[in-house]
């Protein structure tokens, strides 16, 4: 369920699926717990069954003994990024698709104002996820702009790291967006269960979310919402971006209040306007928790969560490597003009990092380097990843010929 904290003198809106809480364990803690004290939420959690394999990253080496990254390695993943910038879009403005062309099979998350589900086309046999979204809770919540940016976003965009969006339609109640199924479900349910990852494995992922957020930014996009939940496995265990209900075209600056409280950068919750750097500052969030389990900044409100960012003092659980904390710190600096990421050589200057040392970048665009996880699966409409929920289909639309609301949604 999502968070809409009101808070005065701000008001935060926080994304289509919750945050689910964990509090910092001891050093020696391996089990996950609950975040701020509160119990963790079920309400879009999944769950990966107890196989799972485990392939390395490519290189197999430390951090410390990788070698440095040479120039050839660069122009490689650069003229690959090129590609895909080129790449056709998947989306299309003129679907040939209703509700009724599709088979719901399962819920796999759920949200304030929608479901997503797991259907079956009855035209190509094809599984998809099928997000669907109640115009009137959208309207009531003010989250109209939102919702037609997170279309325009991902109708834009066409990357091995961003979850596919194909089309979009709607009727008298809902909007509809049909995009890829993903498999492997998120990233944190195995994040939960295992406690942290290591640093490999933290890695592989920061690699593959450094490169989605480097095409973002090259297309003027900033994304906002960089969290565990919101990062899904495909099938060989690589990661796939989704829900862009706070992604946004951004040419200078933007004021929107909008994201998870602990990934929040200082310049978001000081309402002094931001810009793409938030994402940097939000993948400095994420490493932190991938490796320790838990955010380095946390409480038990939003408010104090707010406060422990603006102090910004940093405190490292001694398992953390060296590389990793001089990363983490770079990009966990207040001054936006100082964060790595946002300096003159862009996101060149986090590859070329110690801690990315021997990341084959090319390799990753390919996905040829094996993933740290596979999520287990039988078959391609398989949901075993993903947590059980109460079935509860949406009405076929039918309200006659009243829209009130369509006029709020035009391309979709």
């Amino acid at each position: 369920m999502p968070l809409k904290v009101l808070t005065s003198p701000l008001t935060l809106v926080t994304s289509f699926f919750s945050k689910k809480p964990k509090s910092p364990p001891s050093d020696s803690q391996t089990s996950p717990t609950s975040r701020n004290g509160r119990p963790s939420s079920t309400t879009s959690s999944v769950t990966f069954t107890n196989t799972v394999s485990i392939a390395g990253f490519s290189h197999g080496k430390s951090s410390s003994s990788m070698s440095s990254p040479c120039d050839s390695q660069f122009n490689e993943s650069k003229e690959m990024l090129q590609y895909w910038h080129n790449r056709p879009l998947v989306f299309t403005d003129t679907p040939e698709y209703s509700l009724e062309d599709f088979e719901l099979l399962d819920t796999v998350g759920t949200g304030t104002f929608g479901r997503v589900y797991l259907a079956k086309c009855g035209k190509n046999d094809q599984f998809y996820a099928i997000k669907v979204l109640k115009k009137a809770e959208i309207v009531r919540l003010k989250q109209v702009e939102h919702i037609n940016s997170e279309r325009h976003v991902l109708s834009r965009v066409n990357f091995p790291f961003i979850v596919d969006l194909y089309c979009t339609f709607q009727d008298t109640i809902h909007l509809y967006m049909l995009q890829e199924y993903v498999i492997g479900g998120e990233l944190f349910s195995h994040l939960r269960k295992a406690g942290r990852f290591t640093n490999e494995m933290t890695r592989f992922y920061a690699s593959e979310i450094l490169l989605a957020i480097e095409y973002l930014h090259a297309k003027d996009m900033i994304y906002r919402d960089l969290k565990p939940e919101n990062l899904l496995l495909d099938g060989n265990g690589h990661i796939k971006i989704t829900d862009f209900g706070f992604a946004k075209k951004v040419d200078d600056r933007t004021w929107t209040l909008c994201g998870t409280p602990e990934y929040l950068a200082p310049e978001i919750i000081t309402s002094k306007g931001h810009s793409k750097a938030v994402d940097w500052w939000a993948l400095g969030i994420l490493i932190f928790e991938m490796l320790a389990g838990y955010p380095p900044y946390f409480d038990d409100n939003p408010f104090g969560i707010y406060e422990k960012i603006l102090a910004g003092k940093l405190k490292f659980p001694s398992h953390f490597d060296p590389t990793a904390k001089d990363l983490v710190k770079r990009l966990l600096t207040a001054d936006r003009t100082k964060r790595l990421g946002n300096l003159k050589g862009g996101a060149d200057d986090l590859k070329k990092h110690k801690w990315f040392r021997g990341v084959d970048w090319q390799g990753l665009l390919n996905k040829t380097v094996p993933a740290p996880i596979v999520p287990p699966h039988q078959h391609p409409g398989d949901t075993s990843n993903f947590e059980k929920y109460a079935d509860a289909e949406p009405s076929d639309g039918q309200n006659g010929d009243i829209d009130p609301f369509r006029h709020l949604f035009p391309k979709f």
